[in-house]
């Protein structure tokens, strides 16, 4: 059976039964400390999450569990109407975070999570990532199609 059929099955069938319990944020939330750190399971475990990872070991299924849980982390925030955002900056720029997030909120029309990173390599500028689009304003970019430019003016001349 296909890997992407097994796991969107299996994390549709969580997504259905944290709806009906109403435990959504607290299967949720324990599922995003999982994913970052496998080696800290919460404890005690939701009790959504326990059957469901019974229903795992019951069927075999306990190699996908990481892109099932990726996959129903995707679908929760999708039916709840959030956005994750991925912002690199040079230096931390809370104001700037700010200022995307209340525009992404305006545009989108949903609540926009910013996951912010601090990379001095950038320079300065910022990289955004939303869904699958970057957008790169950093100067690093910026100086390599400097170099990037230079090198292909001086491959004519010669």
């Amino acid at each position: 059976m296909n890997t992407g059929v097994i796991t969107s099955r299996y994390a549709k069938a969580l997504l259905k039964l944290v709806l009906e319990t109403g435990g959504g944020d607290n299967v949720y939330a324990q599922v995003t400390t999982m994913l970052a750190d496998p080696d800290n399971m919460p404890r005690p475990l939701a009790p959504e999450l326990s059957k469901f990872i019974e229903l795992l070991v019951r069927n075999r299924r306990l190699e996908y569990v990481k892109l099932i849980l990726n996959t129903f982390v995707r679908l929760y925030d999708e039916q709840l109407n959030r956005r994750h955002i991925r912002l690199t900056t040079a230096i931390a720029a809370p104001e700037l975070e700010q200022r995307i997030k209340q525009l992404f909120e305006d545009r989108l029309g949903g609540e926009v999570i910013i996951d912010s990173k601090v990379d001095p390599d950038i320079i300065g500028g910022f990289i955004l990532v939303v869904d699958d689009m970057m957008l790169d304003a950093s100067v690093s970019r910026q100086i390599e199609d400097i170099r990037r430019q230079f090198i292909e003016k001086n491959k004519r001349i010669v």
